[in-house]
């Protein structure tokens, strides 16, 4: 028998905390996972998922206008922010009791409260000490807070899905995913944006080209973009109002405050100061190349490690950990080549290097883009355009980078990210027959390079 109550205690239900649950349980591993909130972590029920629903509801917005060249008719659409709000709380509840019954299933035990590490092998929930063989932290990230005077009237990501009513103006700060991403929703559900970001030119690590296309994209839909700009302070002028003053001098009065200006790990009262854990100069948890920390009992995985704050990279994470613990399987995690996407308007998505990062480590590139309005646009009288973009190592011909700005961007990166993943060639493109009429296909049919680079990296 064991002498410890648990052979994995896993701390924290998200995406990555219950992959590696019910993945150790169901190969006979005695597994306990601690939750304070609801299960499923960030992802299900404050990111990936209603964001994604909310983006849907977006999309819905210029259906009746578009629809007009194909013949339907519409009266005037009204749009109740209740209904969503509600709908898709009760499909996030439904998920969070799927999740539970799976951990059940799997044979992992869900012990609700907060858990605090006591040392190596012991941790303390709700005043009741376990014990475990090895310990997991997966307890995700949190949303950063700026510092300026009034950042008390800022709402995070935390609370933008639970709002009792749509403003009619809402001001964002910041230039990542979630700024860009709720800059589109909200714009699409009939709220006036104004965004600002303090660098040069938002979506920072993504392709310039495709950050300038999505940029010109949002003004010439009505999006307030403001760059160079930051906060200088925030006071309440009212119950319902708000004056923002601007580093640029300016000030804007608005009724909401987003701000989405990046997350953090969740590492504070987690007792880590009880067993030795080493953090990052970020303040994330230090881990190997198998998810190790400092101590030999404690791993950590997904946003806690920030590595690449995606899900899917917690899920990978976790199933390579369980694999290194528990198959005897020494394969580590290749992060090159993690496609991503971002919703916002319009969508974007890459895999790959960005022409930047390709100018740094290859003497010679070829660049291929294609930019096109999609045929359905051909009747709607949208003037949105699409953005492709391949970039190929000339010595090898390999495609070292893929990148889409426009409808359909993710679910077709999707799949470019499988030819990346298997070392397709621009050859191997061309060779590819073509599915019409698409706008994937003019990623088979781009002949031409648009411009060649030649340095000495």
């Amino acid at each position: 028998m064991s002498e410890y109550d648990y052979d994995l205690f896993v701390i924290g239900a998200g995406s990555g905390g219950v992959r590696a649950a019910r993945m150790a349980a169901s190969l006979g591993v005695k597994v306990a996972v601690a939750e304070q909130s609801r299960t499923g972590g960030t992802c299900v029920n404050l990111g990936c998922v209603p964001k994604k629903l909310y983006v849907h509801a977006a999309e819905y917005a210029s259906l009746p206008s578009h629809a007009l060249g194909y013949g339907w008719q519409f009266q005037e659409p009204q749009f109740d922010w209740s209904t969503l709000r509600d709908n898709k709380s009760a499909l996030i509840a439904e998920s969070n009791q799927r999740m539970e019954t799976m951990l059940k299933n799997a044979g992992a035990q869900l012990i609700r409260g907060r858990a605090t590490l006591c040392g190596p092998h012991e941790i303390r929930v709700n005043e009741q000490r376990y014990t475990a063989e090895r310990i997991l932290i997966a307890t995700g990230g949190h949303p950063y807070r700026p510092e300026f005077p009034g950042n008390e009237y800022l709402i995070s990501s935390n609370e933008i899905f639970d709002l009792n009513d749509l403003p009619e103006q809402m001001l964002i700060i910041g230039g990542g995913y979630i700024a860009c991403e709720f800059a589109g929703i909200f714009h699409n559900l009939g709220v006036k944006i104004t965004q600002i970001y303090r660098g040069e030119l938002f979506l920072r690590g993504f392709d310039v080209e495709i950050r300038e296309k999505v940029a010109a994209q949002m003004r010439q839909k009505g999006i307030d973009l403001r760059f160079n700009t930051d906060v200088k302070n925030i006071e309440k002028t009212d119950r319902d109002s708000y004056s923002v003053a601007l580093s640029n001098g300016q000030t804007i009065t608005t009724g909401l405050i987003l701000g989405a200006t990046g997350r953090r790990p969740n590492v504070t009262d987690l007792g880590l100061e009880n067993t030795g854990v080493s953090l990052t100069p970020q303040r994330a948890i230090a881990v190997d190349q198998y998810y190790r920390t400092s101590i030999p009992s404690i791993f950590a995985l997904g946003d806690v490690i920030d590595r690449i704050q995606l899900t899917p990279v917690a899920l990978a994470e976790a199933m390579t950990l369980i694999d290194y613990l528990y198959k005897d399987k020494e394969k580590t995690l290749d992060y090159s080549l993690v496609p991503t996407a971002v919703f916002s308007l319009p969508p974007i998505a890459c895999v790959g290097l960005t022409e930047e990062e390709a100018l740094q480590k290859f003497s010679h590139i070829d660049v291929y883009t294609a930019e096109f309005r999609a045929l359905k646009h051909a009747l709607t009288g949208s003037q949105e355009r699409i953005l492709m973009k391949l970039l190929v190592d000339r010595d090898s011909q390999r495609v070292i980078g893929a990148h889409m700005a426009g409808e359909g961007a993710a679910e077709t990166v999707q799949g470019i990210a499988i030819a990346l993943r298997a070392g397709a060639t621009k050859q191997t493109f061309d060779q590819t027959v073509g599915i019409h009429p698409t706008s994937a296909e003019e990623f088979v049919t781009m002949r031409t390079a648009t411009r060649s680079h030649h340095n000495n990296p």
